[in-house]
This record gives structure tokens, C-alpha cells and sequence, in this order.
């Protein structure tokens, strides 16, 4: 893995910044619902009841009542509408597709919605990587898509060179926690904006919400898995002078953006 040191007034060298290429998805996959046979009405049978198919929200074990559709069924919605409860998989139509569908998702073993997000990951984060990563003990686990080639800063404020945190920054529909939301915890100073998450456990912050970024993730790069980041870019950041800094800094504040 190569790696590269430079400070905010030269401008990093050799810098590959991770990129989006993200285009709407096309493809509408909502959940599976059942119909419940009729039953006759109390006290008359002698004419059977009407059927009414019983119906169920997309993911209804995941999503109660009331409760917003997930991010990744939202984004395969056939059109601006919501999905209604009525929706079914035998009134999607994907036409002459269904059959290379249906086959697509029984080779992978994947359910409509399995096979669906894994489509669009592919399609929307192109040129990026999955990279996985988390504390020290385990507790807290996440995944993040980024470039292979990292761009680092490595800020000089009271608390980060405290702490040695160092980070590159992503937009938080990048950013998933795996596991461990019960074990973080979180200090913050001064203007409060910075969240500076870590394990309760270990005391290791794997990532946290950055003041210059409060809609994006700050990951920490040695706190991810081997195997996925092909070279590091360092910049120092003057987190000493924050406002200024970020006065005169181009490209950090649009770091989170999509």
C-alpha cells in the first residue's frame, strides 16, 4: 500500500479522491405478500364470505405500521408514488426481464430484495470498494464504501492530536453500522458539533461525525479490515485555526455530499 504526506497550503500530491457515479435505479422490487384464505362469517353458513387477500407492508416483520419504507425499497419504487400496501411481486412488471430475474435470483440465492440491493451497489457505487471495519473487541462493526485510494487528513486540533485522528470523510449513505449501537458512546467539546463516537468497551473510535462534515462519516483507515485500500493520500488539516482552515480549504466542506 503506498502511502503520501502532504500539508493543506501545497495541496495533496497524488491524490485520487473517491468519486460517485450514482444513477437512479430502474428496477422496483418491492416485498412478497399472501393472501389468507376466506373464512366464513360468524353465524351464516349458508353463503361463503367475500375473499379479502389479506394485506402486508414490504419487509412488515422489519417495518411496523406506519413506519417509513427503508432507504434501499424507497429507492426502487416504480414511481414518485409510495409503495402501497396492494404491491406484490405478481404485479411487478419487469416483462420480458421477469424470467432472466427469477433465474438471476435463484443462482445467487438471494431473495427480490437481496438481489435488488445487490444490483444497485453495484451499479451506483462504480469505481468504489466495500471496505469493512470496527473497533478494537469487536463490538462495533460497520461497512463503508469509498475509493481504493484514500485521501487522509490528519487534523492538528486539541482533540484530534490528542487521539491521533486521522480520517477520510464519506457521505452517510455510504456509511453502514453492522453492529454495535448499544456499545458506542460519545464526547463532544466546544461547539458541540463534532460527535465523536467510539467503543464504551475498548475505548477505540473507529469512525465519528466531523465537525466540517456533520452529514457525512469521518472513518478512521486503521481501523478497517486488510485487504481493500490500495494507497493512502495524507493531508495535514490546521484544525488549530478551524474557521480558518475551512475558509480556505476548497473541498473538504463537499466532502459528504452525494
Amino acid at each position: 500500500m503506498r502511502q503520501t504526506r502532504s500539508n493543506a497550503s501545497s495541496g495533496p500530491r497524488g491524490q485520487k479522491r473517491p468519486g460517485v457515479s450514482r444513477t437512479p435505479g430502474a428496477a422496483s422490487v418491492p416485498g412478497d405478500t399472501r393472501a389468507r384464505r376466506p373464512t366464513g362469517q360468524p353465524g351464516d353458513r349458508s353463503r361463503p364470505a367475500k375473499q379479502r387477500p389479506r394485506q402486508s407492508s414490504p419487509r412488515a416483520q422489519e417495518a411496523g405500521p406506519g413506519e417509513p419504507l427503508p432507504p434501499e425499497l424507497a429507492l426502487l419504487s416504480p414511481s414518485p408514488t409510495p409503495v402501497t400496501q396492494t404491491s406484490s411481486v405478481a404485479t411487478l412488471d419487469l416483462g420480458d426481464q421477469r424470467e432472466r430475474w427469477e433465474t438471476f435470483q435463484k443462482r445467487q440465492k438471494l431473495t427480490f430484495e437481496g438481489a435488488a440491493k445487490l444490483l444497485l451497489d453495484t451499479f451506483e457505487y462504480q469505481g468504489l470498494v466495500k471496505h469493512t471495519g470496527g473497533c478494537h473487541c469487536g463490538a462495533v462493526r460497520f461497512e463503508v464504501w469509498a475509493s481504493a485510494d484514500l485521501h487522509i487528513f490528519d487534523c492538528n486540533c486539541s482533540v484530534c492530536k490528542k487521539k491521533q485522528n486521522r480520517h477520510f470523510i464519506v457521505p452517510a449513505s455510504r456509511f453502514k453500522l453492522l453492529k454495535g449501537a448499544e456499545n458506542i458512546t460519545t464526547y463532544t467539546f466546544n461547539t458541540h458539533k463534532a460527535q465523536h463516537t467510539f467503543c464504551k468497551r475498548c475505548g477505540v473510535q473507529s469512525f465519528y461525525t466531523p465537525r466540517s462534515n456533520p452529514g457525512g462519516f469521518g472513518i478512521a483507515p486503521h481501523c478497517l479490515d486488510e485487504g481493500t485500500v490500495r494507497s493512502v493520500v495524507i493531508e495535514e488539516f490546521n484544525g488549530s485555526d478551524w474557521e480558518k482552515a475551512m475558509k480556505e480549504h476548497k473541498t473538504i466542506k463537499n466532502m459528504s455530499k452525494e
